[in-house]
């Protein structure tokens, strides 16, 4: 009987094993097939996406086959269903857009989870809808377009949270009172997406909803909040609302988490509405335009543990605002506003005003305190002491002074992030004074003073520091706590006095360490590499030191991962390695200002296909540019000049379609210019001058429509501008020293951005064009030797920014227009600097930091690692004090001048130059200018350079020109003038007798002419008098042509006299060989003569 039984028991359990192997291999099966099903419908047409998602028949009986350790899937470890799938950036991007069949996944029973971020996605396929078990369903980042209706969405009643953040063509949101679908959803995120703000009123229809996410835009009245009353987390971020909302804030009565950050809202902070929110925890208004001081209502968020109003422009005492009763803070950011407050005690003589900042201290559940980029002053009160739970701490970019090493820092060793830059603290060199601090990682601490403390003996720091910065803190050799450190990330010890050699040991004990710069410093020695590699650093920066030597040739090897190396302004030789071209991570490279020769490798040219950034300027570096093949087609920057490389410009340059600064001048290139530049539509600056580039401006030039600068100055350029070269942008032009010719077409005409146009030193013939008015931004007109000939057109007059003018030698003619007192003169910044943008090499590096168990993130990058795409420092020549010089930075922005000498203007000076209080230079010599000096020219206030030498001027020095106090040089030689010099006073006491030559009737010191001796002028005009002295032949020309031709004729008459007459012809010749016979004899016998004398 026993043993039936147990027979009976066995055939039972062998039948449910059967019937669960059975089962089980079922569903198992059919999840299997639905997944290789959902992998050809992602991987449709033919895409390669999910390789580990197979269906071979050799896998099918092993692991790989179990779809649990398929990519992206995950299972119940009890029951072996699938429960997440994670498909988010599967879909091959070059496959187009995809509708989902959603009935895929209904095989899934027990999906919680799917994730489909990223695919490309535009809809779903009409079917039976997702499987009913789904709980959380992420969409961001896909294409969904239109109006997307809630209770028609394929998901079921138990989705409690949805993501469609970053579907940015999704139009509206609509949603159905009393719908079934989604009634349990908690959490609805669409960050990135602008909705009307009605749309707050129809999310009302979820009745579970708790956390929303979104933006939108209009008037939120109390209406659409009021549906909202369960909502426990409201996200508007970068929303467009008014004022009004915190004012109605207050109906949300559930509310414990608010964030308005960068809402674009301005005026005060409401004093009732948002303060109701008795329950709120989490505030954000950060970077808005708020304005005023703290309303005292805020002193009813008594729950409040975080509260962010960074970037606003608040102000007041923080001591006495309401927010020094809020005890449950953990988080205050004040970051960037204009709040005022003395840290020191020493203005509160009234106690009760000290109570209030003992009060603010008494936030002793405060962990992180952010006061940046304020207007605080003082030093610590002590009784930041108190503040023991603090964690974070930024007082950078504020007045602070004092010692932190005895300051109530010293005490706070809970603190993990450290900020004081920008203030005037005396910060510790050693840091012994933190030795108690083992939580501390972050110490940020740039333009302080440091100072050395008396160490008593070395002391081992319990922290291990991931960032610090010291930069620019008069600092002289390295701290050594840092000989302990071994987890550092990022350090920043630039702008010091940094001595010895380079710490390579820095390197070695900080294997992790992405970030070191060490620019600006008095390293010297070879850059030594650390012993083993580095495969962490990203950004080295050892520029601008007194390194010598060579560049590692390993440097691939030590570091692989370097996306930015700055070794300029050093004294390293050699040539550049190769191993450059193994870095494919590089973007930035910059070598420039060493001694660095040889060819550019072209490994490098070929390695290097990431790389935006290249500057090797200022070296010796030769041959050709680039060889035939170049794959750099991210460069954004190229700078080169500087250097002796021969050859064209490459062609293969023109691949490179991102290009926006091209700087080769001063080489020695040669050849025609490429017309592919023209097709580089990206360029914003070409700089090609100081090289020896023929030929015609290319046609392709007129394709370049936002180009700011062009330099082809300083070449053999020949023909004429291209009549079709007009481009809108451009700011800054130079042409000058070429060969260029014939007359100015309309290629400049209506350009109103032009600042700088400088054609001088070249062939151009014609009249100056009237249409030059129109060019109503033009700053600089540098147009000297040419062939310019008529007159000064009176639409220069138009131009009232104009400040620096050069006509100089040309053919100009006629008198100087009266109008030019027009023209203000004044300094301008745009004249020497171009800025147009700027490029992030890097990205913003946000570096973690975790604080109350959320990653807060901060900014670590050399002082911001940006490289500008337009840094073009403008360089104008300009004849001045007798000499050419080049003017450039805050000099040129200063100069102003006219320059009209050489020229055969006639007429009178214009008095109304004396207007221009701005000129620093006058120079109207060597024309035929007629009249007196006008006495207004004692108004150039600013002048220091006055010329008026070689013209026809009469009458006396104006005595008001001793008010010139600038005057540098002076010069009235060679005219008509008359009576007594200026006074020897002031600057008139410098000047010598050559300032005034070439005035006979000129008398007074310090001419060597007395007044008593002079006789007055004549009346008759200079050269009518000096004709009646020379008997009437003073035109010296006629007289040459005259004598040359009469010569002519007698030579021609006395030989055809001899042509005719063969006696006279013989005898002719017989006197002229008795005169050469002549002329040998005497010769001879004086050379006998002579040489007998000298051995006597």
């Amino acid at each position: 009987m026993k043993e039936s039984k147990g027979l009976e028991w066995w055939v039972v359990m062998l039948a449910l094993i059967w019937l669960c192997g059975v089962g089980c291999f079922g569903f198992w099966e059919e999840e299997r097939v639905a997944l290789l099903q959902l992998k050809a419908s992602i991987n449709y047409p033919n895409g390669p996406s999910l390789p580990s998602w197979e269906d071979r028949v050799e896998v099918y009986n092993s692991m790989e086959s179990d779809y649990c350790y398929w990519e992206g899937v995950e299972c119940n470890e009890t029951t072996s269903h699938v429960i997440k799938l994670f498909l988010n950036s599967t879909r091959d991007g070059s496959l187009g857009d995809w509708y989902f069949n959603a009935s895929l996944f209904l095989p899934f029973k027990e999906l919680r989870n799917l994730d489909l971020s990223n695919n490309q996605l535009v809809g779903w396929v009409a079917n039976e809808g997702l499987v009913s078990s789904l709980q959380r369903l992420y969409i961001r980042h896909n294409y969904l377009n239109g109006s997307i209706h809630l209770q028609d969405f394929p998901a079921t009643s138990n989705l409690e949270e949805l993501d469609l953040s970053y579907n940015r063509n999704i139009a509206s949101l609509t949603t159905m009172i009393g719908m079934k679908s989604l009634n349990k959803l908690q959490v609805l995120s669409m960050e990135g997406i602008i909705f009307n703000a009605s749309v707050l009123h129809s999310l009302g229809a979820l009745p579970s909803l708790r956390k929303l996410i979104l933006a939108v835009e209009g008037l939120v009245t109390k209406k659409e909040l009021r549906g909202l009353n369960n909502l426990e987390h409201l996200i508007l971020d970068y929303s467009s609302i008014n004022g009004s909302f915190l004012h109605n804030a207050g109906v949300m009565t559930s509310l414990r988490v608010l964030s308005l950050s960068n809402c674009g809202l301005r005026g005060s902070l409401p004093a009732q509405g948002f303060c109701d929110l008795k329950n709120l925890e989490e505030l954000y208004l950060d970077d808005n335009d708020f304005e005023g001081i703290f309303p005292s209502c805020m002193g009813n968020l008594t729950s409040l543990r975080a509260l962010d109003l960074s970037s606003n422009n608040l102000h007041g005492s923080v001591a006495h605002s309401p927010l020094t009763i809020l005890t449950s803070l953990e988080y205050l950011s004040l970051s960037d506003n204009h709040f005022m407050i003395p840290f020191s005690f020493a203005s509160f003589s009234n106690h009760s005003k000290l109570e209030v900042i003992l009060r603010f201290c008494d936030l002793k559940n405060l962990e992180e305190l952010y006061l940046d980029d304020n207007d605080f002053e003082g030093i610590f009160p002590s009784c930041m002491g108190n503040l023991t739970s603090l964690r974070a701490l930024d007082l950078s970019s504020n007045n602070l002074h004092g010692s932190v090493a005895h300051s109530p820092l010293t005490i706070l060793t809970s603190l993990e992030y450290l900020s004081l830059s920008d203030n005037h603290f005396m910060i510790p060199f050693s840091f012994a004074s933190f030795s108690n601090h083992s939580k501390l990682e972050v110490i940020l601490s740039d333009n302080n003073v440091a100072t050395i403390e008396n160490e008593s003996q070395s002391w081992i720091p319990r922290f291990q520091l991931k960032f610090f910065s010291l930069s620019n803190c008069a600092i002289k050799t390295l701290p050594s706590f840092l000989y302990y450190q071994n987890e550092m990330i990022a350090v920043d010890l630039s702008h010091n006095n940094l001595l010895g050699k380079f710490p390579t040991w820095l390197l070695e004990n900080n294997t992790r360490l992405e970030l070191l710069n060490l620019e600006n410093n008095s390293l010297m020695g070879s850059f030594q590499m650390p012993s083993y590699p580095n495969p962490h650093i990203s950004q080295l920066d050892v520029s601008d030191n007194n390194i010598t030597g060579q560049i590692p040739i390993n440097l691939d090897m030590i570091f692989p991962s370097l996306e930015v190396v700055d070794m300029s302004n050093n004294m390293i030789d050699g040539r550049i390695p190769p191993s450059f071209g193994n870095l494919s991570s590089l973007l930035a490279i910059d070598l420039s200002h060493n001694r660095l020769s040889g060819r550019i490798p072209e490994h490098l040219q070929m390695g290097l296909s990431s790389l935006e950034f290249l500057k090797l300027s200022n070296n010796y570096l030769h041959g050709q540019i680039f060889g035939n093949l170049l794959n750099m087609g991210q460069l954004w920057v190229l700078h080169l000049d500087n250097n002796h490389f021969l050859g064209n410009i490459p062609d293969c340059l023109s691949n490179a379609s991102t290009l926006s600064t091209v700087d080769i001048s001063n080489n020695h290139l040669s050849g025609f210019l490429p017309q592919w530049i023209g097709n580089v539509s990206s360029l914003r600056q070409i700089s090609l001058a100081k090289n020896h580039f023929e030929g015609p401006i290319p046609l392709g030039f007129c394709k370049l429509n936002f180009l700011p600068f062009l330099d082809l100055s300083e070449n053999n350029l020949s023909g004429s501008v291209p009549a079709c070269f007009n481009p809108s942008s451009i700011m800054h032009l130079h042409l000058n020293k070429n060969r260029l010719s014939g007359p100015l077409n309309l290629s400049f005409y209506d350009n109103s951005n032009l600042v700088t146009l400088d054609l001088g030193d070249n062939r151009f013939t014609g009249e100056i064009p009237n249409w030059i008015g129109k060019l109503s931004g033009l700053r600089v007109l540098i147009l000297k030797r040419n062939n310019f000939g008529g007159s000064i057109p009176s639409q220069l007059c138009h131009l009232k920014q104009l400040s620096m003018i050069d006509l100089s030698q040309n053919r100009l003619s006629g008198p100087i227009p009266h109008c030019l007192s027009n023209i203000t003169c004044e300094p301008s910044f745009e004249k020497s600097y171009l800025f147009l943008g700027q490029i992030e090499l890097l990205y913003p590096r946000e570096l973690p930091f975790s604080i109350m168990g959320i990653n807060r993130y901060f900014d670590f990058q050399f002082n911001s690692y940006f490289v500008e795409i337009l840094n073009a420092k403008e360089t104008v020549e300009f004849t001045t004090k007798n000499s050419t010089y080049p003017y450039q930075g805050a000099v040129l922005d200063l100069i102003s001048g006219i320059d009209f000498s050489c020229n055969e203007l006639t007429g009178t000076i214009p008095p109304e130059i004396g207007n221009l209080s701005e000129l620093f230079l006058l120079n109207l010599s060597h024309n035929n200018l007629l009249g007196s000096i006008p006495a207004s020219l004692s108004n150039l206030s600013h002048i220091e350079s006055l010329d008026l030498s070689y013209n026809n001027l009469t009458g006396s020095i104006p005595s008001e020109l001793i008010k010139l106090n600038f005057l540098e040089v002076f010069s009235v030689a060679y005219n008509n003038l008359s009576g007594k010099t200026p006074d020897l006073k002031a600057q008139f006491a410098t000047f010598s007798e050559s300032s005034y030559e070439g005035n006979p009737y000129i008398c007074g010191p310090p001419s060597h002419n007395n007044c008593t001796d002079v006789r007055a002028p004549s009346s008759i005009p200079k050269d009518s008098e000096d004709e009646q002295n020379d008997g009437g032949f003073t035109d010296m020309d006629v007289f040459h042509v005259s004598f040359l031709v009469s010569y002519i004729m007698l030579l021609l008459g006395t030989l055809a006299v001899l042509y005719v007459n063969p006696p006279w012809q013989r005898a002719w010749l017989h006197l002229v060989e008795a005169c050469m016979t002549s002329c040998y004899y005497f010769v001879v016998d004086s050379f006998h003569k002579l040489f007998n004398r000298n051995i006597v």
